[in-house]
């Protein structure tokens, strides 16, 4: 990372007032994301909030330009096996498509393990496309087994 870069991209978790900072339009760049109000955005939030440490959402925000960069987010599951263990669930990471190759990306994936470790998690564990992989193996990751999905309609139709 370029010098002044580290402070310049602060790292930290989500906040209310990162709706206004493009928190939804950054999300957007990796999924299905339509636009939602402030009153929807801070219903959310509170509900994540409630959660502690089990769900943190985490942004990276550029200092300079007071615009968000990236973001990711992990949620605990507490599990019976392992001794009562804990699994960290790492989700929805972007980098913004104007601020990739400058390890963004990596420093997300950083602060989420590192949280995961703080609270006990024994693992973390994400899914991925064959097009990331290359990129979470430089975070150290190895492949393990097989991702599984069923989806539910429950967006809306597109207008």
């Amino acid at each position: 990372m370029e010098e002044g870069a580290e402070s310049r991209f602060r790292v930290r978790r989500l906040e209310v007032s990162d709706y206004e900072k493009g928190f939804i339009g950054l999300l957007s760049q990796l999924t299905i994301c339509p636009p939602i109000s402030l009153d929807e955005f801070c219903s959310r939030f509170m509900e994540i909030e409630a959660l502690g440490d089990d769900h943190v959402v985490c942004i990276m925000e550029d200092t300079e330009q007071g615009r968000l960069v990236a973001t990711g987010s992990i949620f605990v599951e507490r599990k019976f096996v392992r001794g009562c263990g804990k699994v960290g669930h790492i989700e929805d990471v972007v980098v913004d498509s104007a601020a990739r190759g400058m390890r963004l990306g990596q420093r997300v994936i950083e602060f989420l393990s590192d949280h995961a470790r703080s609270v006990g998690c024994y693992k973390v564990i994400l899914d991925c496309s064959p097009d990331n992989r290359g990129f979470y193996e430089r975070c150290g990751f190895v492949q393990k087994e097989l991702q599984m999905a069923m989806y539910f309609n429950l967006l809306p139709p597109s207008s």
